[in-house]
């Protein structure tokens, strides 16, 4: 899905190819002979995970330790000018180990966490730093993980560490058996024993037994392992990141900012084609009707056939005016709603569509304009670039969205790739918060769905 904003018009989405002609890019997934369940112990991604459940101890006793020091030692000396510095500094100094358990996330857990949002200071100066640092949510998020991730890591740190070593040992107990009697003088691992009886396990069949024991808890470990670092991966996310209130803020600034710059291209558009259209058509048709004026006595029939040519111009102007009104807002659509505005499209469409719209009423006029949009966009798509025979569009109501389907029996090859007329209307799209997905394997047939808020 597109997440970059460009700042192109609906009537620019279409001009562009969106089925190229490329091969396709994906490589081929990778064959395994072996069950995810069996090759689970030795693939890179257990071995990641384990090394930070590792890691994690030292570094939660590290943050753990600083974050109880420095707050102590801030609030026993909030009774003097002191404790305000000391706080702001060890709140300062925690969010620069969230930074460093950020990149551990990123490089062992491939998980990707944004910085939190920055610190908002009114003033320059240290007064105006410090005041900033103690009102950041952010800031207590990480004193609140620095808290919580010590016993949690303690936790994870024991239960993997205890199921790798018991596992692994207990799997390779064949290999290294023979240690027993050689260095310890007993026959094998002692499963029991007291003053008059012991147990070892030393026969092949318990040796075998041990063996699958062992297999067993390996199998077991990944996926205990990835159950860990799972609870880690909510707490980095939830405490070391941006709050979804923050990020909301900015995607609700990024999209007001794509709205306000469309809303500006199409202005430009409408008086570009107004001056390169219909405004100098007029002009023509003002100075030709002026010119028969002057020739209406002198030659009569030269005359009319200026009046005749001027009167062409007048339809073709007309014409422009009504595709330029059309590409604003249509008649159609605000008198009739989608479904008479949408089978209009259809019927200007060079390959066949079907039509089917099932709405218990209209959703609101913005909404119904940027699906009407949406659709124009994609059937003009199917005649300049798919190739295909028919098309049928489907609008419905899913709860709370509106949903359009647009799909073709064509060539397929469509998709969200950089630059490409879908992308485009893709940001339009996640400007009102709604979203594309196109699906048009190489072949097709095309499905592009459209998927937009109900407001009523």
């Amino acid at each position: 899905m597109a997440t970059e904003y460009g700042h192109r018009t609906w009537s620019q989405f279409a001009d562009e190819d969106d089925y190229p002609n490329v091969p396709d890019r994906q490589e081929p997934a990778r064959r395994h002979f072996l069950p995810p369940a069996l090759r689970a112990p030795v693939e890179a991604r257990t071995w990641r995970e384990f090394g930070y459940l590792l890691l994690s101890l030292p570094m939660s006793i590290l943050t753990f330790t600083y974050a109880v020091t420095m707050i102590s030692i801030g609030a026993g000396l909030l009774i003097t000018f002191l404790g305000i510095p000391v706080l702001a500094a060890g709140l300062a100094g925690l969010r620069g180990l969230g930074a460093v358990e950020r990149a551990r996330a990123r490089g062992l857990l491939h998980l990707d966490v944004e910085s939190p949002e920055p610190l908002r200071q009114k003033k320059q100066g240290a007064m105006s730093w410090m005041g900033a640092v103690l009102k950041s949510g952010a800031s207590w998020r990480h004193v609140l993980y620095a808290l919580l991730h010590f016993p949690w890591a303690i936790f994870g740190f024991v239960v993997s560490v205890t199921f790798w070593t018991v596992g692994w040992s207990l799997f390779t107990y064949p290999l290294w058996q023979w240690v027993f009697p050689m260095y310890t003088g007993q026959d094998g691992i002692q499963l029991y024993g007291d003053e008059t009886h012991r147990f070892y396990l030393d026969s092949p069949f318990e040796i075998l037994v041990t063996c699958l024991i062992g297999l067993l808890i390996t199998l077991m470990t990944p996926w205990i392992i990835r159950a860990l670092t799972g609870v880690d991966r909510l707490m980095v996310l939830g405490l070391l990141g941006p709050s979804r209130l923050v990020t909301r803020v900015v995607e609700l600034e990024s999209d007001r900012g794509v709205v306000v710059d469309t809303a500006a291209a199409d202005l430009r558009r409408i008086e570009r084609d107004l001056h390169d259209g219909a405004q100098a058509r007029l002009v023509t048709l003002a100075m030709d009707l002026g010119l028969a004026k002057e020739k209406l006595r002198e030659d009569p029939q030269a005359a009319a056939r200026m009046v005749d040519e001027a009167h062409g111009e007048v339809k073709t102007a007309l014409q422009e005016l009504r595709d330029l009104a059309r590409g604003i807002h249509p008649a159609v659509l605000t008198d009739r709603g989608l479904d008479a505005a949408l089978s209009s499209l259809a019927a200007r469409c060079t390959v066949p569509v079907q039509v089917e719209v099932d709405l218990p009423y209209r959703p609101a006029a913005a909404i119904e304009g940027i699906a009407y949009f949406t659709v124009s966009e994609l059937l003009q798509n199917v005649s300049k670039h798919s190739k295909a025979r028919r098309a049928t569009v489907d609008v419905w109501r899913s709860e709370n969205r509106l949903m359009l389907q647009v799909m073709d029996d064509g060539i397929g090859g469509a998709g969200l790739g950089q630059g490409s007329g879908l992308s485009g209307l893709a940001e339009r799209l996640d400007a009102v918060d709604g979203v594309l997905a196109v699906d048009s394997p190489k072949g097709g047939p095309t499905s592009i769905t459209a998927e937009l808020p109900w407001r009523g």
